[in-house]
């Protein structure tokens, strides 16, 4: 089988992660990937914020459990040492397509190195608040961007889960 279909067949999102740190080089080759997903008139507009730092990662997570309503004991980073975080520019008419994009790319580049990896929601709600805003804002990041989705990277600290049945009626063909 072709390796980047089997890549997209096998990839599942991990939600238990071990505590041990992914490579910069890796996290670099992840992101650069994601750099390469399809875009909207080739503008590449959306951005990518790889956060390895403990505390920072940690704070997103406190804002996301906030967001979600959660116990402050959850983690809804699963664990994971690393967050991708994808951010789209809202003037592209296809800015939500463009970083769904990244996020899937972002994702099939960490399994295919050995890596767990999962969407996490709630980047919309968290970039549109004052701490959110207040971010990118240290980070020197300017412009009306939207958050698409927090990408958890790590290594696995159980096996991936099976792939569920397809379901039927999902592809037609018209020859």
């Amino acid at each position: 089988m072709n390796e980047v279909i089997k890549a997209i067949k096998e990839r599942r999102s991990i939600r238990k992660f071990k505590s041990d740190e992914v490579p910069s080089r890796l996290i670099k080759e992840i992101v650069e990937t994601g750099t390469y997903a399809a875009n909207g008139r080739g503008m590449q507009s959306p951005i990518i914020i790889a956060v390895t730092d403990k505390k920072l990662r940690d704070e997103l997570s406190e804002e996301n459990c906030r967001i979600g309503g959660w116990d402050k004991s959850f983690d809804p980073f699963y664990g994971a040492p690393a967050v991708l975080i994808v951010l789209a520019d809202k003037s592209r008419p296809t800015y939500l397509y463009d970083g769904s994009l990244v996020m899937g790319e972002l994702m099939l580049a960490a399994h295919s190195l050995g890596l767990g990896s999962c969407w996490i929601h709630r980047a919309k709600e968290e970039f549109e608040s004052e701490k959110g805003r207040e971010l990118l804002k240290r980070l020197g990041i300017e412009g009306d961007y939207e958050g698409i989705g927090h990408c958890v990277i790590g290594y696995y600290d159980e096996p991936a889960p099976e792939a569920a049945p397809r379901k039927d009626n999902r592809a037609y063909y018209i020859e």
